[in-house]
């Protein structure tokens, strides 16, 4: 029995767009497809819909794999289900990272909750970690409960790009829709699906803004560099296609000649610059984090820089803050000129 993820053409409002079914019947997973559909009223995104999905996908075939179905009855489930889960996906190879195992259980989790909100509660000794949860209004003091299931996973450890990777990176671009795209990460630190939702009416170059709609279709408005409303402006009177859908950044030649740019097609141009570069970092998130980084060195205070990014938690943004030992030194040697303690003196 096999099962896939799809994308099925439907005029139901009230259903997921994304599914799974078992591939030769085409049949639903009922309590997956359930449990997508009340994501979905939640009105999150396609793109986390996609991502619970082929977690969830995980989840049936080996579910499957030890019960030989992919319906899971709240009898079947016992306080070991998610550690066998764990302990299957550990004895892989490659080994899953510990932050794919912990989305794939967390996700995992809450699907069989909403399906079986009495089943036994998953207990593991050693996997759960407790933490301090605060009262609402941060009223009285705050009480001790414990994480769900997880394991331990690498600390988050992003360095940006130096100055002369940018450089070289930067000077493998040759068309104006490219540099403009580049742009919007490196100096308005966007994300890939940020550019790629991009319409023609979001940039307001007369005002020196732009219109962006982040994750969980959040609308911010940013302040335009000098430098990125000269490279949007030659991409719009010199390259843009006349006339063309209403997105802003558009594929420039073939068949699909004034259509949006494609997730799939953006990936090919990274990789294509990070080949003739030779630099294997240079991806759209590391621009990214690259901004965040710069903003931060030119003394941008956090608050501000997660208002930029679209962080709807300031700890997201903290994530980003990283002492590399190049600020190490600098601010060292900064403190040490200051003379704040006088040296002693050595008798000769």
């Amino acid at each position: 029995m096999k099962f896939r993820v799809i994308h099925p053409q439907t005029s139901n409002q009230a259903q997921s767009p994304v599914r799974v079914v078992e591939q030769t019947t085409s049949r639903e997973v009922g309590w997956i497809n359930r449990y997508l559909d009340r994501e979905y009223v939640r009105r999150l995104a396609d793109t986390n819909l996609r991502i619970y999905a082929h977690n969830l996908l995980h989840f049936v075939r080996w579910w499957e794999s030890v019960h030989h179905t992919g319906d899971v009855g709240e009898g079947d489930l016992t306080e070991s289900t998610l550690l066998d889960y764990v302990r299957f996906q550990s004895s892989r190879q490659p080994r899953p990272s510990g932050s794919t195992i912990n989305d794939r259980v967390a996700v995992a989790d809450r699907a069989l909750r909403n399906e079986f909100p009495d089943a036994p509660c998953q207990i593991a000794r050693g996997f759960h970690q407790p933490f301090l949860r605060r009262r609402p209004m941060g009223l009285g003091r705050p009480r001790v409960a414990m994480s769900r299931l997880r394991v331990k996973a690498a600390k988050r450890n992003i360095l940006p790009l130096s100055v002369e990777e940018v450089a070289r990176f930067w000077s493998s671009f040759r068309t104006a829709r490219d540099l403009a795209i580049v742009g919007l990460m490196l100096l308005q630190g966007l994300r890939s699906a940020e550019v790629l939702s991009l319409n023609r009416d979001d940039v307001l170059l007369s005002e020196a803004q732009l219109r962006v709609r982040g994750k969980g279709n959040k609308l911010r408005f940013l302040p335009l560099a000098p430098e990125t409303t000269q490279l949007l402006n030659h991409y719009l009177r010199l390259e843009r296609p006349d006339p063309c859908t209403a997105a802003l950044f558009v594929s420039l030649k073939g068949p699909a000649r004034g259509a949006r740019m494609t997730p799939a097609g953006l990936r090919s141009l990274f990789r294509y610059h990070r080949r003739t570069t030779g630099i294997q970092l240079g991806n759209p998130h590391r621009f990214r984090h690259t901004f965040a980084s710069d903003m931060l060195r030119a003394g941008m205070s956090l608050p501000a820089l997660m208002q930029l990014m679209g962080h709807a938690d300031i700890q997201t943004t903290l994530h980003y803050v990283q002492v590399t030992p190049q600020d190490v030194y600098l601010q060292y040697a900064r403190a040490v000129a200051q003379h704040l303690r006088p040296l002693p003196r050595i008798s000769s």
